[in-house]
Order: C-alpha cells, then structure tokens, then sequence
C-alpha cells in the first residue's frame, strides 16, 4: 500500500442547500490518492477520497474519532490489526487513538469524517 501519490483537490465546500452526489464530487486518478477537504472546521473535517486499487494509507492514529462511509468500490481497512473489509454502503468506526490503515481491493471512493472532542 502506498500514499506516495497523493493529489489534493482544491478545497471546496459543498455548496448549500442543494443535493449532491458526493461520489462524483472527486475523481479516480491511476496509481494515486486524491482528496478534497469539504468541511474544516475546529469541531472536525469532512473529506471525500478517490484510491486506485492497490493504494492506501499507511497505518497512524488520530486523537479523534474517525468514520469512513464507502462510497464506491471495496476497501480492507485495518483497525488495532484487525481486518475490516468495507465496500459501497457501509461505514466503519476509527476510534481515537487506535493505530488504522486502509488499501484499496478496488478503485474506491469514501466519505471521511473526523470528530474532534471540544477542548
């Protein structure tokens, strides 16, 4: 799994009050990560993700909870060495402070969003 290749759209926000189709708001790029940042703000982040398969992120932790919403396609998630495969249509739980990883089985979209405890 690699994140060596990783392309940050340009932050922008959804636009408000109208419906969007999350999915198509970020693109598959070959042999690449690519993100764009919809939501940033004290209280967390809200941020769409499109991984060519094979690629991923590399095992970290956060001092926040996180949630990964799968958009699009299949990907294997590992939670505190647990394996948690995840495809279009299901959301996982990342707690704060636990050691996670992703890899992309297939091309793959997700909706990340992280929740920051009020401090």
């Amino acid at each position: 799994m690699s994140d060596k290749h990783h392309l940050n759209v340009a932050a922008g926000a959804m636009p408000p009050a109208q419906a969007v189709a999350l999915a198509d708001l970020v693109a598959y790029q070959p042999g690449a990560v690519v993100s764009r940042t919809l939501v940033k703000k004290n209280a967390g982040t809200v941020t769409l993700f499109a991984f060519d398969v094979g690629q991923g992120l590399s095992e970290h932790t956060a001092p926040f909870d996180a949630i990964a919403e799968i958009l699009d396609g299949e990907a294997e998630l590992t939670i505190g060495g647990k394996k948690v495969p995840a495809r279009a249509g299901q959301a996982v739980l990342m707690p704060a402070n636990v050691p996670h990883a992703l890899s992309a089985t297939t091309p793959f979209k997700m909706l990340l969003v992280m929740v920051r405890e009020p401090g």
